[in-house]
């Protein structure tokens, strides 16, 4: 059971009961009941003022229209494509909707996430992580029962690091990218969801070679 600050207990059977009233996901609806006390119909009211409801019944919608959208920043130096997509056409082409894009887009050449969702990242890439923060968990000498689950908290960490959708949005910090597009889904009455991107760097990966001092002297000389 979980306790909120104002002592009311409010168990798994209520969190359950009001997400198969109002189809909203478990955390969604655990939230809703811990802020309003475990009343149900003030947590259905938190949850519609969130639009979290009308996110939850949009999610097995289909959302194939919408934008491939380019940004371009820092005069040039780094370029952003992501497609945005909602239900229909018409949404697609609203001021909105593009206004939507934007932001997306300008925080992925902001914050260069390098995944969409945590399912995307690499096996191997998760069992490296996870070897490094073991290994420096084991050097702080904590007990191995303990640091599984601190290693639960770290990549939790990593995944709101480099996973799109989870990243906590530049505009609103206390958003996640995911949970603003389900505010617009609400706003707007139609699942919106990210598709792809890609993010390009001028010059990324490619191996500058920097000249020293000496370097330059003796090519002036020749």
């Amino acid at each position: 059971m979980i306790q909120d600050d104002k002592k009311n207990m409010i168990t798994a059977s209520d969190i359950a009961a009001l997400r198969a009233k109002t189809g909203a996901g478990m955390m969604d609806c655990k939230n809703a009941m811990e802020e309003c006390g475990g009343n149900v119909e003030q947590a259905v009211d938190w949850l519609r003022k969130k639009g979290v409801m009308k996110a939850a019944k949009r999610a097995d919608k289909v959302a194939a229209e919408g934008l491939v959208y380019a940004y371009i920043h820092a005069g040039g130096k780094i370029g952003v494509l992501v497609e945005v997509n909602c239900e229909t056409d018409f949404v697609g082409k609203t001021d909105s909707f593009k206004a939507l894009c934007n932001d997306i887009a300008m925080h992925i050449a902001a914050v260069n996430p390098k995944y969409l969702t945590r399912e995307e990242v690499l096996a191997e890439d998760l069992e490296r992580e996870k070897a490094i923060y073991r290994e420096q968990l084991q050097a702080e000498g904590k007990p191995a029962e303990m640091i599984e689950k601190i290693l639960e908290g770290k990549m939790s960490k990593y995944y709101s690091e480099f996973c799109l959708l989870e990243q906590p949005f530049i505009k609103d910090e206390n958003s996640t990218i995911e949970k603003m597009l389900q505010a617009k889904t609400g706003e707007i009455g139609e699942k919106v969801t990210i598709r792809r991107f890609a993010r390009f760097e001028l010059g990324e990966g490619i191996e500058k070679k920097t000249k020293d001092f000496a370097e330059e002297v003796a090519e002036q000389l020749k």
